[in-house]
């Protein structure tokens, strides 16, 4: 062995063992070193998969409709442990104008659904606002109102039943849509489009607890080539962070992307904090997670709208945990079939008015004076006569299992609450004229053919303004193609290879939305944009 390669053994019996020593020092202390998980590279097929980010409605729409379009394979990633998101929760219905299921000898044809729309969206499209933004909103909002006849023979076709119809505020005439069943809408929905996928085999693959943190983009041409993400139910091979918990997987998964994660009502101490700190204390109907508009705006989305926040008129408030911040939704609906609202026993508000107003009203009458920790909530009571409580016996008999409403006798109620249900039976037999503006009375029928004995039974609950949707998000065209301009900037600079759809785009709603319209968007941008991903998934690169 000649002095050379001796001096080489010597040294390398020495510096094996020092690096081996630092190596495991360095794990110990700098947990961001040891974190990095493997990272699993997927690729379904010679042709990429169609990738949907989110499993609500607008996710599940567009799945299915990207598979119908000839997609070879969808892969529809959902943080959560099951499918559904908000959309599974959803109790009053669907939009959709005309379709069969509307009263034309009543109501005459729907040709009003653009016009309501556009009333609700506020300031975003008046006319002073600039006609090239004003143009790229109503073509969206044209997209939706076209589509939604559509939307419902659909859904109808697939075997939701929708034959049930409702107005609700804002709109003029009833084309909110819903079951005549026990199932409320949302929850038909998504199970009907969810049970059509697991037919398609193996061309479906639903990955829940799969985290997306990033959009890998091309970095020459800012294409969107696919997704990070955690799967958070496997465990990366031998590793663990510094107290021992297991490392999420990281995988890769390419192929076109669409964006359907939904809305940021539920980051309370993010997005929501960000952008509108003035609701801080107000209840959510929206289960707490972070917003993932982020991720969207690293990958060049503008975003738009953010500060339009929907405040809903009615959240139960249950007795038995009055300052609960998560709260059930009263439906709205309830007041479409007939409810009214009443304050120390008196009605104050058109209760068919435009959510935003309805909340405006609650919000300017003083405030519970029982809340904690900081808790703003309004004590206003809805009350539904027989008649609307039969109209509305599936959404009525939830409630009272969850003991959000209760039945009293006319005779139980206080003498001011009961002086106004003879006053407005009056109002609605048309012997007076309703001081707040109210025209339709849905199926109110207390009253109306004979005296009231005080021997009815109606149906009573709390309820308060709560947060429920938020309307800004990404930039989009009537294409679902997710847009790094803004609105109304022409030439639209479209981000190759990333659509989006539901409460995780803006543009639509403006300043608010309308009832029964969350559901219609999820339908209408999911198909198109699985009809749009599904042409780029079948070309071969």
């Amino acid at each position: 062995m000649t002095k050379r390669r001796a001096l080489i053994l010597v040294f390398l019996s020495i510096f094996i063992p020092i690096t081996a020593v630092l190596y495991q020092r360095l794990r110990a202390t700098v947990p961001l070193f040891q974190k990095a998980a493997p990272i699993v590279t997927k690729m379904a097929s010679e042709k990429p998969p169609v990738i949907v980010v989110g499993a609500g409605l607008a996710g599940l729409a567009a799945s299915y409709s990207a598979l119908e379009a000839g997609a070879p394979a969808v892969r529809l990633l959902e943080r959560g442990p099951k499918a559904g998101g908000n959309s599974i929760k959803a109790s009053s219905g669907i939009n959709g104008a005309p379709t069969k299921y509307q009263n034309v000898e009543l109501y005459g044809l729907d040709t009003s659904f653009f016009s309501d729309t556009v009333v609700s969206a506020g300031t975003k499209l008046s006319t002073s606002v600039a006609q090239p933004i004003r143009e790229h909103r109503e073509k969206l909002i044209s997209t939706l109102t076209n589509r939604s006849a559509s939307a419902i023979d659909f859904l109808v076709e697939l075997g939701v039943d929708l034959s049930v119809v409702t107005m609700l505020g804002g709109h003029s005439i009833p084309r909110t849509h819903r079951g005549s069943g026990k199932t409320p809408p949302g929850a038909a929905i998504v199970t009907t489009l969810l049970n059509r996928l697991k037919e398609k085999g193996d061309r479906f693959q639903l990955l829940t607890e799969s985290e997306v943190t990033k959009l890998l983009t091309d970095p020459n041409t800012g294409a969107v080539t696919g997704v990070e993400y955690r799967a958070l139910n496997k465990v990366a091979e031998s590793e663990t962070d510094a107290d021992a918990t297991p490392v999420p997987q990281r995988v890769f998964l390419h192929g076109p992307v669409i964006f359907t994660t939904g809305g940021f009502g539920g980051d309370t101490h993010g997005l929501l904090q960000k952008y509108r700190p003035d609701l801080a204390g107000l209840p959510s109907t929206n289960d707490p997670r972070p917003g993932s508009h982020p991720i969207l705006s690293a990958a060049g989305a503008k975003l738009v709208d953010m500060e339009s926040v929907q405040i809903h008129p009615t959240g139960f408030v249950d007795p038995k945990d009055p300052n609960a911040r998560l709260k059930f939704l009263a439906a709205e609906m309830l007041r479409g079939e007939g409810g009214i609202l009443l304050f120390n026993g008196q009605r104050f508000v058109n209760e068919l008015d435009t959510r935003e107003k309805v909340s405006s009203v609650i919000m300017n009458l003083p405030q519970s004076a029982d809340d904690e920790g900081g808790l703003r909530q309004w004590d206003i009571q809805i009350l539904l006569d027989p008649g609307a409580c039969a109209r509305a016996e599936n959404h009525v008999a939830f409630y009272m299992w969850k003991g959000l409403l209760q039945k009293k006798k006319v005779s139980e109620l206080d003498d001011v609450t009961r002086q106004t249900v003879k006053e407005y039976a009056a109002v609605v037999r048309g012997e007076a004229k309703d001081e707040f503006g109210r025209l339709n009375f849905g199926h109110w029928n207390l009253g109306i053919s004979g005296e009231i004995t005080g021997d009815e039974e109606v149906c009573i609950g709390r309820v308060t303004p709560i947060v429920h949707f938020t309307m800004g998000g990404a930039v989009f065209n009537e294409r679902a193609q997710i847009l790094a301009s803004d609105i109304g900037e022409t030439p639209e600079k479209p981000i190759p290879g990333l659509w989006g759809a539901g409460e995780i785009t803006g543009g639509i709603h403006g300043d608010n939305r309308l009832g029964g319209s969350s559901l219609l968007e999820c339908v209408v941008f999911g198909r198109i944009a699985g009809e749009e991903a599904a042409k780029t998934a079948l070309v071969k690169e």
